[in-house]
């Protein structure tokens, strides 16, 4: 996929390739405590290294740039890494394990806090380090902590959305039922009914984690035990379940991730679909879309009102290793300043992590689907918070596959799915 100015959501980039990091070794001192590295160098100020993915959107190195104006003798250098998941994982850990003091303030996917946190790398944000999270999206908070104890500080979010014909569907349906009960919109138009990413990889962790929280399910607790295993995760996982059996979900889209579903939704094969914010853009304006002025966003439908996307979106955590963690830490909250959150929406479509600035005009006129993107946020769950994130994610994507497949009934798929998720540990 080329790559735009538009919302291209760091979730897409991390569910793409997630799956295939590794664990990593140990950690170093520090820790969960704030004992060891966590205590040391908290004052120190001057030079630091910040460390992201590939800026495919242009954003970082001017934020960079208008830090160092204000701030010359405590320069900040920005290092890119690439543009994969995995990728940027790894180099990450590689440069943990080794306790370097290089890599002071580092992007993680909102999925890699709790591995990196536990195993004593990132700083704790709590007393003398603490940030004030008040004006935030609380989900985003959320995903940025582990054991109750900020470890990132959010930069920015994503949710999914419902994307639907509205010339055929005046009204969106408000939960799953409704929008199964649809389906004869789509039956008599000759087209499919309704589609997610439902390939076995990140994507359907994604898709079948919001089925599972949606119903009132629970892929892991908070403190990271394996909870699947329940009459909520049934009824959940067994929506999709019904619906790829009946037909309402076609039976291509089991191959479907993020491309290959908006392509369909753009060719007009589909009256519902499940996507990120970055398909908006590309619907209104690529040339070969026939739906760029007969489709609207929604929030995806749940059981009796708004369902629980997961959630995407990337922060940014000090390492404990860093000797100048003070600037380190300034420079976080800088980036949370409305202005450097505008400039993010506005120049690099990046959602932002203040509920305030999804009525700001100047974005909604930019990008309408705020308000909707909005409600997703507020109603999403982040990916199951563990870290052992790698092998639960692959038990989630073998045994969903499964069930939604026929190869394995709902109840048998969650047991597996519950022995997998235990046996990661």
């Amino acid at each position: 996929m080329k790559t735009r100015k538009y919302l291209v959501p760091a979730a897409v980039a991390g569910v793409l390739a997630i799956s295939l990091s590794a664990c990593g070794g140990g950690g170093g001192g520090g820790g969960t405590q704030g004992g060891g590295d966590a205590a040391a160098n908290l004052d120190g100020r001057g030079p630091i290294t910040y460390v992201t993915g590939k800026d495919n959107s242009a954003v970082q190195q001017p934020t960079v740039d208008r830090w160092n104006a204000l701030h010359p003798d405590q320069k900040v250098t920005l290092k890119e890494q690439t543009d994969k998941a995995d990728q940027q994982h790894d180099d990450l850990v590689q440069h943990f394990q080794a306790k370097q003091s290089d890599y002071d303030l580092v992007t993680v996917d909102v999925v890699w806090t709790a591995e990196f946190a536990a195993k004593g790398w990132l700083q704790p944000l709590k007393d003398k380090m603490a940030v004030d999270t008040s004006a935030l999206l609380q989900p985003t908070v959320k995903a940025a902590s582990y054991n109750n104890t900020l470890f990132a500080v959010p930069v920015h979010s994503d949710g999914g959305m419902l994307y639907y014909r509205k010339d055929l569907v005046p009204t969106p349906p408000k939960t799953w039922d409704e929008m199964m009960a649809m389906c004869s919109i789509a039956k008599e138009k000759k087209i499919g009914c309704y589609a997610g990413q439902y390939q076995k990889y990140e994507g359907l962790t994604v898709n079948a984690s919001e089925a599972i929280n949606t119903f009132g399910g629970k892929v892991v607790d908070d403190q990271g035990k394996a909870t699947v295993n329940s009459a909520e995760s049934k009824e959940g996982l067994g929506k999709l379940v019904d619906a790829y059996k009946s037909g309402n979900i076609p039976k291509e889209a089991i191959t479907f991730q993020e491309e290959q579903g908006r392509q369909a939704f753009e060719d007009g094969k589909l009256l519902f679909h499940r996507n990120w914010p970055y398909v908006y853009n590309l619907a209104k304006t690529d040339g070969a879309s026939k739906v760029k002025d007969t489709f609207a966003v929604a929030p995806l439908p749940g059981k009796d009102g708004p369902g629980a996307s997961s959630l995407g979106g990337h922060s940014a955590a000090i390492s404990v290793y860093s000797k100048n963690k003070a600037t380190a830490l300034d420079f976080a909250k800088f980036l949370l300043e409305d202005e450097q959150q505008k400039f993010f929406a506005l120049k690099g479509s990046l959602a932002p992590v203040k509920a305030s600035l999804y009525k700001d005009a100047d974005i909604v006129a930019q990008a309408p689907y705020m308000p909707t993107l909005l409600t997703s946020i507020e109603n999403a769950v982040p990916r199951p918070v563990t870290p052992f994130y790698p092998g639960v994610t692959k038990a989630l994507q073998d045994n969903a596959y499964a069930a939604i497949k026929g190869e394995k009934t709902v109840d048998q798929a969650l047991a597996d799915m519950q022995a997998a998720i235990e046996a990661a540990k």
